[in-house]
């Protein structure tokens, strides 16, 4: 075991602080990667603050982080996929099972036995859960690393490795969006990078918001129209037009109005995660064939095409950098939504 330091979270009510815990030494199949940048997401928040418990309560300490990027250090023997100096990126996930259908289809995220970056069960190491990326290192099973463009800024990138796959994800599982008419629900975190891809991809982006201030902010990163969703002229003069919307909001709101914007077998899919159930008006549904589907991040496999994909179109995340020292801070603006669009951490600070 290598001790390592880390920012932990002591109870549901601690801050963030200092800390030390331990990382195991690279089996044969694993890559020690010292860690550059660790994005700040809003799960993050809600697992140190133990806020999901009833599905997934945290084990404390707990060192959250799933959105690493960092430099490899050290491969084991039978590695073949990465070598020292290679920069590398790890996302939510870091273990599964290997054999399951979800495995063998490539969707790691939902094999039973999936292991991710914190707060899961680590077959390592008896009795103790997984430290993400809020550290110094960390260590992974070389098929769970993934390779980084070497063209783009690894403080953008880090957040690619959440909500940059829980985007681009739904977005290609709905197939050819060139030239269709594409919604994106929020300009967040996940919002940002609804926007980028669906203009990337040729769609026609239309952002929905409930702040005016942010049509600018919408334009400027590919947008070509914005609506005000509290405004019902706007929303009633766009229902029944749109192809396909990606919901980003997580705070409670009606998705029957965002519903009716479908057209005819339209798809509109969920990757926030409100607190409370929404309501859903079947009527909404059945009237125009249309659907409504959750996503959750990605395998592994459609992760390195993401980022592949990012390198050919000079993709990243927008992000503000902050040391670690700064990161309880951090977590009071992002329940603010005081940040554009993502907080990267730059891990150097920890050695400070």
């Amino acid at each position: 075991m290598n001790n390592t330091k880390a920012y932990a979270a002591v109870s549901a009510t601690a801050p963030l602080a200092a800390a030390t815990i331990a990382r195991r030494e690279p089996t044969p199949h694993d890559v020690q990667i010292e860690i550059l940048f660790c994005g700040v997401c809003h799960s993050d928040l809600h697992t140190v603050r133990d806020e999901w418990s009833s599905v997934m309560p945290t084990v404390y300490p707990c060192v959250p982080g799933h959105e690493i990027v960092g430099r490899v250090t050290r491969v084991g023997s039978a590695v073949t996929s990465h070598k020292p100096g290679d920069m590398v990126g790890v996302g939510c996930l870091v273990d599964s099972d290997h054999i399951c259908p979800s495995c063998q289809a490539h969707d790691e995220q939902f094999c039973p036995e999936a292991t991710f970056a914190y707060n899961s069960p680590d077959k390592h190491q008896t009795a103790a859960v997984t430290y993400g990326g809020y550290s110094e290192s960390i260590v992974v099973d070389e098929r769970f690393v993934l390779r980084i463009p070497k063209n783009l800024d690894p403080a953008g990138v880090a957040p690619l490795l959440c909500a940059g796959i829980t985007t681009y994800s739904p977005i290609r599982r709905w197939g050819d969006i060139s030239g269709k008419k594409v919604g994106v629900v929020g300009l967040g975190g996940l919002g940002h990078m609804g926007v980028k891809f669906t203009k990337a991809f040729g769609a026609k982006v239309v952002v929905f918001t409930t702040s005016p201030g942010k049509k600018d902010d919408a334009l400027h990163l590919g947008a070509d129209e914005v609506i005000i969703s509290t405004d019902a002229r706007q929303m009633k003069q766009h229902a029944g037009t749109f192809d396909y919307i990606l919901n980003t909001v997580s705070a409670d709101h009606d998705i029957n109005a965002y519903i009716q914007m479908l057209g005819l077998d339209g798809n509109i899919t969920l990757v926030g995660i409100p607190e409370k159930p929404l309501p859903v008006a079947a009527f909404a549904l059945l009237f125009g064939r249309r659907s409504l589907s959750g996503s959750l991040i990605g395998g592994i496999r459609e992760t390195q095409e993401m980022l592949d994909f990012c390198g050919e179109k000079n993709i990243t995340a927008d992000v503000e950098i902050i040391p670690i020292q700064q990161v309880n801070e951090a977590y009071e603006r992002l329940l603010k939504s005081d940040v554009k669009y993502r907080f990267s951490i730059d891990m150097a600070s920890l050695k400070k």
